[in-house]
């Protein structure tokens, strides 16, 4: 598929086969996000005994999930080093690289000794590795972003972006399926040697998207800003200190919705598991069931984006976030299956999937297009790393402090609340030229 863009960045010329970069740009993101999730389930089912097996089961829970978490803080590290080189060297290259930095790391670990074949060594290679996942993972958002966007027509920015985001709960899905399916074995099979098998098979992942990332073209703004000259020098350090405001803002806009995110994904399952004393298997079948729908929620906000922009979607789902705070655990403490299942479904899809889907496009109109991987990657590594690895640790001991959930709305409320206050001073980008 080729069509012709009005987007002063390209001129009049064709832009090749869109359909096919977003499709590349899509798939990169579920193998990305499929590789960084799958740890999380592991961590919770099998690294204590694997990694950590010398310590209380408890301590040891809490050092795999503390490992885990590590992937957030490594996740701004990413952003900065290929934002860097993605706006000195160009956005293919570096969307090669991340994919296989994490292609790597996840096989690695998928074959990594444990604790009582090489002592120490297992839980603190499990760490490195872990960080690398993040590394990479910090980098391959913002250009996978790229990619599409600056590729897209100027009308249909938001709907093709949307398309990246889409790689989240696809990921999600994946994820969550691979690992049901290893549970299946016994399960001293499943801890000796299954675990590792959706690790392993992230090579042969890898080896799909990076075929399909090979035959991109690099895109015509990155093209034009080269015959221009117009490449910065220290494309992180002219972020900082020309667009503050603009990283500010991409920071705050982040918050409220990876917060959320996690908070739905972690918090949310463990309150009702082992508070309320609902199956397990309901809450994850509820997320699932959530995330499918997101396969067509977030390609629709991100055409509703294109036709009313992006802040507008901003300030319904941060409106949806702190109206919904409270009686999402009102609705969580019926227990009745159905109204828990609707609960979950609705949570993400607004309170999620409304501000998700044009953040691949408007964080990175946010920021000059030399300096744009950088600005975007960053700001959004730096508010997933703050509210994806930290919301949950503090709501898990604001629910302990208080006995309740109360708590919990009111901090999803003040995040929300930062969020609102950066949608307020963020400008409009949907008619903007993406070549400065």
């Amino acid at each position: 598929m080729s069509t012709t863009t009005t987007d002063p960045a390209a001129g009049t010329a064709k832009i090749p086969r869109i359909g096919t970069i977003a499709f590349a740009g899509t798939i990169g993101t579920i193998i990305e996000w499929y590789d960084f999730l799958i740890y999380g389930t592991a961590a919770a089912l099998v690294f204590n005994s694997q990694f950590f097996p010398n310590v209380d089961p408890r301590i040891g829970t809490l050092a795999a999930l503390g490992a885990y978490a590590v992937g957030f803080v490594a996740r701004p590290i990413g952003g900065a080093i290929f934002g860097h080189f993605g706006d000195r060297l160009g956005r293919k290259s570096m969307l090669m690289l991340t994919m296989i930095f994490m292609g790597l790391s996840t096989a690695l670990i998928g074959v990594l000794p444990n604790y009582a074949q090489i002592g120490l060594a297992a839980p603190v290679l499990l760490v490195v590795l872990r960080i690398v996942q993040g590394i990479a993972l910090g980098g391959e958002w913002g250009g996978a972003s790229l990619m599409v966007l600056e590729h897209a027509p100027a009308n249909r920015r938001g709907l093709f972006g949307s398309f990246v985001q889409v790689g989240f709960p696809i990921g999600l899905v994946a994820a969550s399926a691979m690992f049901s399916l290893v549970a299946l074995l016994p399960d001293a099979d499943f801890k000796s040697w299954g675990w590792r098998i959706p690790f392993i098979l992230s090579v042969v992942l890898v080896g799909v998207g990076l075929f399909v990332r090979a035959r991109l073209p690099e895109t015509p703004v990155f093209e034009a800003m080269k015959a221009r000259g117009q490449i910065a020098r220290a494309p992180l350090i002219e972020m900082v200190l020309k667009n503050p405001k603009s990283f500010l803002v991409a920071v705050g806009l982040k918050l409220s919705e990876v917060s959320w995110v996690y908070m739905l994904t972690i918090f949310v399952v463990v309150y009702a598991t082992t508070k309320l004393d609902l199956p397990r298997s309901l809450m994850l079948n509820a997320i699932v069931l959530a995330a499918l729908l997101e396969l067509v929620t977030i390609p629709l906000f991100g055409y509703l984006s294109d036709i009313y922009g992006r802040r507008s979607l901003y300030f319904a789902g941060v409106t949806f976030t702190i109206l919904y705070a409270f009686p999402l655990f009102w609705l969580l403490d019926m227990k009745t299956p159905e109204i828990v299942i609707l609960a979950v479904v609705i949570a993400l899809n607004f309170g999620h999937g409304l501000m998700f889907a044009p953040e691949s496009t408007y964080f990175p109109e946010l920021f000059g297009s030399n300096v744009r991987y950088s600005g975007a990657s960053l700001g959004f590594q730096v508010s997933a790393a703050i509210g994806g690895g930290f919301a949950p640790i503090i709501a898990t001991a604001l629910a302990a402090y208080t006995g309740g959930t109360a708590g919990v709305s009111i901090m999803l409320i003040l995040l929300a609340l930062i969020t609102l206050v950066a949608t307020l001073f963020a400008r409009e980008t949907k008619d903007d030229p993406l070549l400065s």
